[in-house]
This record gives C-alpha cells, structure tokens and sequence, in this order.
C-alpha cells in the first residue's frame, strides 16, 4: 500500500506486501518480465501435487514465468500466475528460483508417510497484516490451489499456493481488523476451525521533505489487537535520512487502545524519503 502525499517524499506500508489478485475482466495480466515474487510451500509432500505462484512488483499474479528448480525441473506458470507441479520423489530441500532474479526460495520435500503424519491445521500465524498474504501449516489441504476451500468470517479467500502441509492465502479485501474464524477444507479432508487475528497498520506522519539535521517521528498505528506487536521499519532513502537505530529498526507498538509504535528519522540531506514498515512474524500458534 503506497500512501500518497501532496509532495513527492513517500511513506511505503508492507507487511511482506502482496495485494494480489488473478487477472479480470478488462484488467490486462502483467508480462512475464515483470516477474517479482515467487511464492513455493514451505513443505510438500513427495510425488504428490502442488501449486507455486509467481507475483509482480505490485503483487499481481504472473502468467508465462518459468521458475527453475535446483534438481533441474522447469515449471511455467498458467493464465492465473500459478502452476501445478509434482513434488519430486526424493525427500530433502530444493529451492526454485526466478531466472531474472537471484532469490532463491527453499522448500523442504517430506515423505508421505512424514506428509500424513502432520496435525491437521498444526500452525497458523498470531498476527496476519490485512494486506498481507499468510501462511498455515498441517495436514489438511489439497495440492491444487483451487481445491482448497478457505474462508476468513465466512468469506471465500484467494489461495496463492499449496501442498497437502502447507497452504499461501490472501484475506478477503473488505475484511475487518480483529481476530477472526478461518475455516479450511479440500475436497479429500474434512475442515478445520481455528482463528487468527488481522491487523490494520497506518502510518502518521509529515512526508514533506527534510531538512539536513531534522528529526522525524514515524508512527505506525495498529487496529486489531490490544497486544504489542514486533514491527520493522527500513530505510529506502540512505542518502537523504537516518533511522534511528539503524537500518532496519525494529520496535514493538505500546499495546493497549492507542496501539501504535514509534520510528524516528533524522535528516542528513535536504530532499524526498521513502521508509517500509512491516509486521514482523510472531511465534507461530499451535491449533
């Protein structure tokens, strides 16, 4: 989410940022080139399917990328911006990775019999960024992305990418901050129940240009939760500001009504800034 300011300085939210969608009507899919992000399940299962997504720079889904893997397969994803592919059948860790980039992603192979093994829905995040994708590990999902069906307070949400132990999904776009009941099913599992609590981040500040020497508090509200919660703020603009407690910055809001934590930046040349915010991952909940 960019907020945008009458002058041209830049305030960036992100919590792992990726407002996706799949391509609509009148809407034009972004090329292959504009590929970004690849998202793989932490876990799959070996020689059993599952579901990759590539995303763009603005989080769109990605049609025409091919993702290579470290054992030598190819995988190019469809008109959704997401491919099926067959886990390979020796366990171990693999990574694929975008030509154009050098990130690799890592995901672990299981054994069927690890793969069954696993509690249904065993863990899911405490905090979810309503603009942010999250994650849910166990044993009740279908490796086909579109076979699982995943609700947040009873709304149908978008499944990025999947295994039968692990499972990427957005939150529904008009969804409140609070925590909220998810309900998980595909069609060869009986559905799980458990809640996860999404917040709404907002940032305050002056985004006016700063001057050499000025300090700047950057506030970072939280809606959803009375608890503390672990934030991190990074510097896009080295040359023209500081951050206080070097970059990145991490501190956690003040919890309670008025939520919020606080960033500071100091000036070192007069000019535009642009800073990230994003929650930081909590400990996982065990369901």
């Amino acid at each position: 989410m960019l907020l945008r300011p009458a002058l041209s300085a830049s305030l960036l939210l992100s919590a792992y940022l990726a407002i996706s969608s799949l391509p609509v009507s009148g809407q034009q899919a972004p090329p292959a080139s504009a590929a970004h992000t690849l998202l793989l399940p932490k876990r799959i299962v070996a020689n059993e399917t599952a579901t990759l997504a590539v995303l763009d720079a603005t989080g769109r889904l990605t049609p025409g990328v091919t993702v290579n893997f470290s054992n030598g397969d190819h995988i190019v994803t469809n008109a959704t911006g997401r491919a099926l592919f067959v886990a390979p059948s020796n366990p171990g860790v693999i990574y694929g990775i975008i030509p154009s980039h050098s990130a690799r992603v890592y995901t672990t192979i299981l054994t069927p019999a690890e793969g069954a093994s696993a509690v249904p829905a065993s863990t899911a995040p405490a905090f979810v960024s309503l603009a942010d994708r999250f994650e849910l590990a166990g044993a009740t999902f279908c490796g086909q992305a579109d076979a699982n069906i995943v609700r947040v307070a009873g709304k149908p949400v978008l499944v990025l990418a999947s295994s039968p132990v692990a499972l990427i999904a957005l939150p529904p776009s008009d969804l409140e901050p609070g925590t909220r009941e998810i309900n998980v099913s595909c069609a060869k599992h009986s559905g799980s129940r458990f809640s996860i609590t999404f917040l709404d981040l907002s940032l305050e500040a002056d985004s006016s240009p700063l001057a050499p020497g000025e300090h700047r508090t950057i506030t970072v509200n939280v809606r959803g939760t009375r608890a503390k919660v672990p934030l991190e703020a990074r510097n896009l603009s080295p040359k023209v500001a500081e951050l206080a407690g070097g970059n990145p910055a991490r501190a956690s809001s003040g919890g309670g009504s008025e939520n919020a934590a606080h960033f500071e930046l100091i000036g070192r040349a007069r000019g535009n800034f642009a800073v990230s915010v994003r929650l930081l991952p909590a400990p996982p909940q065990h369901r």
